[in-house]
C-alpha cells in the first residue's frame, strides 16, 4: 500500500491548466516553500520537493499526457504504462502495447497476451480527526475477480484450452494485401492462440466473475484531501488469468466545526472579550491530539492578529514533527451591558486623551489634515 498526492492538487491547478499556469502556479508555491526561505523546517522541505516532482511531470507534454491517463501508475515498474521515474524519459514496460494502440492489434509480433485487468477508483470521506491520528478503515467494493472453479483459465474445471488449429497457436494470421503480407490477430481464438471448448459454467469463460469483497485500508496520519492510496493487485481482475490492476482509494476529508487546514497548518478564530484584548490572559484551544494547549494574549491585541502555537498541528504525511496550531484573535464588542458596567464605561471614556488607541488617533488626525487642505 502506497499513498501518492495528486500533482494538480499539489500544484493547486485545474487538470486543464495551461503550460502558463502551471508555471504560474510552481514558482509561486516553490518560493514559498524553498529550504532558504524555510530553515530547518523538514515539512516545507518535502513539500518542495513533492512540488517540483509535480512540475517535472505537468510541464512535460508527454509526460502530463502519460499521468492523466494511468495517473502515479504511468511511471511505476509494471503499472498501467511506464516504468522508472521521472528523471527521464517515460519508459513503456509493454513496446507492444504502444505499437498496437497506433497500428491496431497484430501489428507487435508474437501472441496477444491477456491483458491486465484495469485500475479501479473509490472515493473514501473520512475526518479532520482520521487524518490526524490515522486510520484503519473495512472497505466493501464490487470488484471483477478471478473465477475459483476454473482458476481463471475460463474452461471447465478438469479440461483446458485447446490450441487453435486456424494459427496454429500464434494468435495471428496472414493475408496478402497486393504487394504487403499484413498480419492480424486471428478471428477464432482472437489472438489469443487457444480455444475454449468447454467454457467454465461459472464465469462463461471469462476467467473472472463480480463478487462483493472486503478490503482493509490502512489511512496514515497527515493525508488530506486529494492524497490518494494505492492497492497494488486489488483491482479488476485480468481476463483469463492475466494480472490485476490496482485499486486507488481517494480520500476526502470533512469539513471540521473548529479547524481550518492549510497544509500541517491548523487555523481557528478565537473571540474574545474587548477587556481580555485590552488587559491581555489567556485561553486554552483544545487540539486534535487530545491536548488543551494555552494561548497567551498580550495586552492591546487587535482583531486579526495571528498566535502561533509550534508543533500542534496536523502530522507530516510520511514524516516527522508536526505542522502549527494558528489562533486568530476576534476582539468582540460586548452588546449586552448592565446598567453599572455602562457607568463604569462611561467613566474610563471621561479619562480617555487619545493616547489609548494610537491607531485612532492617527487615523483622525490624517482626516482633519486631508479636511484642511481641501478648505484652503
Amino acid at each position: 500500500m502506497s499513498v501518492e498526492i495528486d500533482f494538480y492538487e499539489l500544484l493547486e491547478v485545474e487538470r486543464t491548466a495551461d503550460d502558463k499556469t502551471l508555471k504560474s502556479a510552481y514558482r509561486k508555491l516553490a518560493m514559498k516553500f524553498h529550504p532558504d526561505k524555510n530553515p530547518g523546517c523538514k515539512d516545507s522541505e518535502a513539500k518542495f520537493k513533492q512540488i517540483n516532482e509535480a512540475y517535472a511531470c505537468l510541464s512535460d507534454p508527454q509526460k502530463r499526457a502519460a499521468y492523466d491517463r494511468y495517473g502515479h501508475a504511468a511511471f511505476q515498474q509494471g503499472g498501467g504504462g511506464a516504468g522508472g521515474g521521472f528523471g527521464g524519459g517515460a519508459e513503456f514496460g509493454d513496446l507492444g502495447d504502444i505499437f498496437e494502440s497506433i497500428f491496431g492489434a497484430g501489428f507487435a509480433g508474437g501472441r496477444s497476451q491477456p491483458r491486465r485487468g484495469a485500475d479501479l477508483r473509490y472515493d473514501m470521506e473520512i475526518t479532520l480527526e482520521d487524518a490526524f491520528h490515522g486510520k484503519q478503515a473495512e472497505i466493501e467494493v464490487e470488484i471483477s475477480q478471478r473465477c475459483d472453479p476454473c482458476d481463471g483459465t475460463g474452461a471447465q474445471p478438469g479440461t483446458s484450452a485447446r490450441r487453435c488449429n486456424l494459427c496454429g497457436g500464434h494468435g495471428k494470421v496472414r493475408a496478402q494485401q497486393g504487394f504487403f503480407m499484413v498480419e492480424r490477430p486471428c478471428p477464432n481464438c482472437h489472438g489469443r492462440g487457444e480455444v475454449i471448448e468447454k467454457p467454465c459454467r461459472s464465469c462463461r469463460g471469462e476467467g473472472r466473475v463480480d463478487a462483493e469483497q472486503k478490503l482493509e485500508v490502512q489511512i496514515p496520519p497527515g493525508v488530506d484531501n486529494g492524497t490518494r492510496i494505492r492497492l497494488a493487485g486489488k483491482g479488476e481482475a485480468g481476463p483469463f488469468g492475466a494480472p490485476a490492476g490496482d485499486l486507488y482509494i481517494f480520500l476526502h476529508v470533512k469539513r471540521h466545526r473548529v479547524f481550518e487546514r492549510d497544509g500541517t497548518t491548523l487555523l481557528t478564530r478565537a473571540p474574545i472579550s474587548f477587556t481580555t484584548a485590552a488587559l491581555g490572559g489567556s485561553i486554552e484551544i483544545p487540539g486534535l491530539d487530545g491536548e488543551r494547549h494555552a494561548i497567551d494574549i498580550p495586552a492591546g491585541i487587535q482583531s486579526g492578529k495571528q498566535l502561533r502555537k509550534r508543533g500542534a498541528g496536523m502530522p507530516v504525511l510520511q514524516g516527522r514533527g508536526q505542522g502549527d496550531l494558528v489562533v486568530e484573535i476576534q476582539v468582540e464588542t460586548p452588546t449586552r451591558l448592565s446598567a453599572r458596567q455602562k457607568e463604569l464605561l462611561r467613566e474610563f471614556q471621561a479619562t480617555e486623551t487619545g493616547e489609548e488607541c494610537p491607531q485612532s488617533k492617527g487615523f483622525f488626525e490624517r482626516i482633519k489634515d486631508a479636511w484642511t487642505d481641501l478648505t484652503e
